[in-house]
């Protein structure tokens, strides 16, 4: 099913985009600047700023690569679950990404990986995500710190929210649930205390 993107959501989902990558790309400028230095140390400590920078940004830039551009029939840098083990390497959050869901047809697996990148973001503190599937639905199971999805990522991911009040923040959990509508699915988060779940089934 081909889906059609308000021209907003392109919008939101560049802004949301280039949010992530200005971090460690400026890291990468200021390391570069620093080479110029002559103390040896200094200069040893500006190669690794820049080396570790630029692995961050490549890592982002493949991620959303498949989760923001992939279409059924493309080409995939590396396998999804290997995307998500370098997107939230060096970081606090651990992700399960078992053997069944690896097995999914890639467009399934662009929307898993899409609801574990909304969830990782409901744990700001860090914590564990896990993607299961039956096949027919996908369960991405939170823990850590906090109530879970805020109510607009809620509102997003359920598709209620008005695209005209989208942010860049929420754009990602409403471009979830326009993939999760267009495999036939309707998302939605649920929250206990230190715990959530979103759902992705028909």
């Amino acid at each position: 099913m081909a889906l059609q993107i308000d021209a907003r959501i392109v919008e939101l989902l560049t802004a949301r985009l280039c949010h992530d990558l200005i971090g460690p790309v400026s890291a990468i400028g200021n390391g570069a600047e620093l080479l110029q230095d002559e103390d040896p140390d200094f200069v040893r400590d500006a190669v690794a700023l820049v080396g570790d920078s630029a692995r961050k940004a490549v890592r982002r830039l493949q991620f959303y690569r498949f989760a923001y551009g992939f279409r059924p029939g493309g080409i995939v840098s590396a396998a999804p679950h290997l995307l998500i083990t370098d997107l939230f390497d060096g970081t606090q959050i651990a992700c399960d990404y078992p053997e069944p869901v690896r097995t999914l047809p890639l467009e399934w697996q662009k929307l898993a990986c899409n609801m574990i990148a909304v969830a990782a973001e409901a744990l700001p503190r860090g914590g564990t995500v896990a993607v299961a599937s039956d096949g027919t639905a996908i369960k991405v199971e939170g823990a850590g710190e906090g109530g879970g999805p805020a109510a607009e990522m809620c509102q997003a991911l359920a598709l209620t929210s008005p695209i005209g009040e989208l942010t860049p923040r929420t754009v990602g959990a409403y471009f979830t649930g326009v993939l999760g509508q267009g495999l036939g699915c309707r998302v939605a988060a649920t929250c206990d205390p230190n715990r959530f779940r979103i759902d992705a089934a028909p």
